[in-house]
């Protein structure tokens, strides 16, 4: 694991530098007119000034549709664990809210770097209408359980543009989605002789590749859209990711803007912590709506 993020920084650090050093590939003039307007070289071209803003700080809610399985059985036994979807076994709620935040450096006409965030709380109560095996505990039929899923996720992403148009970009990343992921159970009464309590937590740094396309739509309009795939082990972590997203954006006044997407994302992690096996899947799909400004 040290190694492939020691890699993914050493990547970071060396396309910033080398962005910071190279030339205006786009060949853009520094020249703005009256009307806020970067012109081109050739004179001919005009672009909004407000999509080449140094830095933009994003925040807003996203709604996602969920779907997640665990499965947590201690290594002692074999075979010992059940494959739990939360929303149909436990009684979680399919649909959630949540906050969405975005930070972005334009480091040059070419390269960016950025880093999203957001954390999605879970909670349910629920009678179990079979026996389940999750941790190092057996939980019977007609259980009274508390359940919770937590989990914050970061990613940190380098992005740089490969064709660079008048009216589109389009360009390829790469980065690492690092998952900050709780779960638990606890039965305390219902055909229970004692209190039961299990839970596993764990970080898994998740990497990723992608391709990104953004065209400009009007001189108030953009969209943009993205996919991302990678699968790999590292250490005791074994991950795969594969997410899309595609987002429109309308230009209020200046640097102020508000963003309208639909994000989908599907994560698969099996990992061992301490004498537990965990097995975590995890997919949703759903909107987001961002306020931004870029400065």
């Amino acid at each position: 694991m040290k190694q492939i993020l020691t890699c993914i920084i050493i990547f970071f650090v060396f396309g910033s530098l080398h962005a910071q050093e190279e030339p205006d590939l786009m060949g853009l003039d520094s020249t703005v007119d009256s009307t806020s307007q970067t012109i081109y070289k050739d004179n001919t071209v005009r672009y909004p000034d407000w999509r080449l803003k140094r830095f933009e700080i994003s925040a807003g809610l996203f709604f996602p549709l969920n779907d997640t399985e665990v499965r947590v059985g201690s290594t002692n036994f074999d075979d010992f664990g059940t494959t739990i979807n939360l929303e149909d076994d436990l009684g979680f709620d399919k649909t959630t809210f949540s906050f969405y935040a975005n930070a972005e450096w334009r480091i040059s006409r070419r390269s960016r770097l950025a880093l999203d965030f957001f954390y999605l709380n879970r909670k349910s109560t629920y009678t179990l209408d079979e026996e389940i095996e999750f941790g190092d505990n057996v939980y019977p039929v007609d259980a009274n359980l508390e359940a919770f899923f937590n989990m914050n996720i970061y990613r940190l992403y380098y992005s740089y543009t490969i064709f660079a148009k008048p009216k589109y970009e389009i360009g390829a990343l790469i980065g690492a989605h690092v998952l900050f992921t709780d779960v638990g159970i606890r039965a305390n009464s219902g055909n229970v002789e004692a209190e039961l309590n299990d839970s596993f937590d764990f970080i898994a740094p998740v990497p990723d590749i992608g391709i990104w396309f953004d065209v400009l739509l009007s001189k108030r309009f953009s969209l943009y859209t993205n996919i991302n795939y990678l699968g790999l082990t590292i250490d005791n972590i074994k991950g795969r990711i594969f997410s899309t997203n595609a987002t429109l954006a309308y230009q209020l006044y200046k640097g102020l803007s508000l963003k309208a997407g639909f994000t989908s994302l599907d994560i698969k992690v099996e990992t061992t912590r301490k004498h537990l096996d965990g097995y975590f899947k995890w997919g949703y799909n759903g909107p987001t709506f961002t306020v931004n400004f870029a400065f």
